[in-house]
Order: structure tokens, then C-alpha cells, then sequence
């Protein structure tokens, strides 16, 4: 009779040992034994595919899914029509320009915001309290956007509009007034920005692009007096002398040196600056021959 080689080795191990012995030698053999005898498992599923099944295209879902696209954006033309022609039927010529233009402008009603940026509410998140209402993004990563750029906070007073607030790189820029929205104000407003970026520059100790926004800004403001000076000063410490004396005599001349009366804080510093110009004037214009 044949004997696994589990249960022989029991035998062995049974004969070897002694009675005291015995019971911990057999616990020992049980377990070899039942590990022995335990293979592996096999589980045994269904195949997904048969030989010679097809998988089924995907033309079905994807036309689906174009259909689907295509009723939503049918739902959302609509939607803007229905928005656009509320916003025009009772506008005043001005503000139906601006809708046409994709700008918002001051005195819009809340839908012809949502005409002019050719949104829906669901792009905002509105909060109103008595006579003001405050439209901001409902989301900043697809913040509502007009011709002049990404929307930040439209405030209404009386369901009118009376401040907007655009997001720039620098930081917001406010129109509030009347006189914010002519074209001055918008090239004023941008000047003032790219000076802002020039400063943040000049404290990083980047001269080079602090010089690159200064002159960019002296396009839309070249009679700017304080600007020339800190052009000045920035083409005097990179070793430019000739350019640093004609920009330290163009701030001078903006100036008018004789109408100048330094009294007070802001004077003080004004003085102090022409006193520093007209020093570097003498050791560039030395340089210089």
C-alpha cells in the first residue's frame, strides 16, 4: 500500500521520538500534512468574449454623444437670444452699442450684463442687500469676460450698474465715473499698471525688465516727469550715460524749475529728486564728452 510522503514522515518522526514527546511531533505532522495537501486555488469565470465574438464600434455612442452636444448647445443659444432680446428691447442707444461691442458699461441693468459678457446667471454668483446687488464669477478659472477684458465684480445700485471691476495683472482696475470709461482714462489706467509692474521690478532688483516697462509706459505717458526720473536712474546705474543725461534733462524741463515751490512732504521729495538730477546731470554730461 502506498503511504504519502506526508504521513510517512509522521511515522518517522513518531518512531524517533518519545511518549512525552509525541503530541507536539504530531500537531507538526497534521500541519505538513494539511499544507501538502492544500494546492492551488483556481477560479474559474465566465469569459467576457467568446471565439469569434465582436466587439461591438463605437459609433452609436459617440453619435450619442454628438446629439447630446448639439441639444445643449441648441438650449444655450437659445437661452442667449431669449437674454439678448430682453437686454435690447427697451436699451438707450448707448448701452445697445456696448451690448453689440461685448463691453459692460455703467447704467447696464443686470440681464444686459449678461448680454453684453453673453452669459448666463449661471456664470455668476449673485448677492443682493436692499438697493445693491454684487455680481462676482461664480467660478475664477471661467470668470465672465468683455471686450476689455476678465470680470472681477460688477456692483448695481438700483438694478443699475455702478462700478465694474476688471482683473489685470497688477491688481483691479475700477470704473466708477463717467469719466473712467473715455479713452484717456483706459490708456491712463493701463499706464498705471505696466509703472506698477516697472516698480515691482526695480524692488526684485530686476533692472533690466523694471527699464522695459518704464518705456513702455512712456509711450502712453511721455510727459510724465517723475517717470523720465526713474528712467533716468535706471539707465545712470547700468552705466548708460548719455541716454541717463538726456532723460535727467527731459525730467528738469517737464518741471519747469522755476514754478517749483518745494514746501511739504511730497514737495520735499520732489526737490530732493531735481537736486539729485542736477548732480548727475554734471558727472554724466562730463562722461558723456
Amino acid at each position: 500500500m502506498h503511504t504519502s510522503l506526508p504521513f510517512a514522515l509522521m511515522l518517522s518522526l513518531l518512531g524517533r521520538t518519545s511518549a512525552r514527546r509525541v503530541a507536539p511531533v504530531a500537531a507538526l505532522a497534521v500541519i505538513v500534512f494539511t499544507g501538502a495537501c492544500n494546492g492551488p486555488r483556481r477560479i474559474h469565470e465566465n469569459a467576457v468574449l467568446l471565439t469569434g465574438d465582436r466587439v461591438a464600434t463605437a459609433d452609436a455612442a459617440m453619435a450619442d454623444a454628438r446629439e447630446r452636444e448639439q441639444r445643449t448647445q441648441h438650449a444655450s443659444r437659445s437661452r442667449q437670444d431669449s437674454i439678448a432680446a430682453t437686454a435690447t428691447a427697451t436699451c438707450a442707444p448707448a448701452i445697445c452699442a456696448a451690448i453689440g461691442r461685448g463691453e459692460v458699461a455703467l447704467t447696464m441693468t443686470e440681464v444686459q450684463v449678461l448680454a453684453a459678457t453673453r452669459t448666463s446667471p449661471a456664470a455668476w454668483t449673485v448677492r443682493r442687500s436692499g438697493a445693491a446687488t454684487i455680481m462676482t464669477p461664480a467660478t475664477l478659472d471661467a470668470a465672465p469676460r468683455d471686450a476689455a477684458g476678465s470680470l472681477a465684480l460688477v456692483q448695481l445700485t438700483d438694478d443699475r450698474v455702478a462700478s465694474v471691476s476688471w482683473q489685470e495683472r497688477t491688481g483691479l482696475r475700477v470704473v466708477s465715473s463717467p469719466s473712467d470709461t473715455t479713452s484717456t482714462a483706459r490708456t491712463r489706467a493701463l499706464a498705471d499698471a505696466i509703472i506698477r509692474e516697472g516698480d515691482d521690478y526695480v524692488v526684485a532688483g530686476d533692472r533690466v525688465r523694471a527699464l522695459e516697462r518704464y518705456d513702455r509706459a512712456l509711450v502712453l505717458r511721455s510727459d510724465d516727469a517723475l517717470l523720465n526720473y526713474k528712467v533716468a536712474q535706471l539707465l545712470d546705474q547700468q552705466l548708460r550715460p548719455v541716454e541717463a543725461l538726456m532723460r535727467y534733462q527731459k525730467f528738469l524741463q517737464q518741471l519747469e524749475l522755476q514754478r517749483i515751490d518745494a514746501i511739504g512732504t511730497q514737495q520735499s521729495k520732489l526737490a530732493e529728486a531735481i537736486a539729485l538730477a542736477q548732480q548727475r546731470i554734471v558727472v554724466l554730461d562730463r562722461r558723456a564728452r
